[in-house]
């Protein structure tokens, strides 16, 4: 079980560095889920970009596709709505709405 804050790299270039202006990160997680190690290559190949990673590349944070393919794609294995709030919404949720609104 992943339980409570765990770092991140972003890669630049994505909507996820877009977002969070900046390449570490620090999210809250509670689960028990990953991705198959065996499929992130085949993943890549078709599109997904796995925009961030854990510090050692083990585990991937964030999935997206690029803006070229979708506006705004994006999912995430943390739970952003833990660190948001209606007066200082999280990063993710101001460039969905950003999206949205294009």
């Amino acid at each position: 079980m992943r339980l409570g804050a765990y770092p991140a790299i972003l890669k630049k270039g994505t909507i996820a560095y877009q977002a969070y202006k900046g390449q570490v990160i620090s999210e809250r997680h509670r689960h028990r889920w990953e991705v198959n190690p065996e499929y992130i290559e085949k993943l890549e190949a078709k599109g997904l970009v796995f925009s961030g990673k854990s510090p050692d590349n083990r585990l991937m944070e964030i999935a997206e596709l690029p803006k070229k393919s979708h506006p705004f794609f994006l999912g995430t294995q943390f739970h952003p709505e833990f660190k948001s709030s209606p007066l200082k919404p999280h990063p993710l949720f101001l460039e969905f709405i950003k999206a949205a609104i294009k």
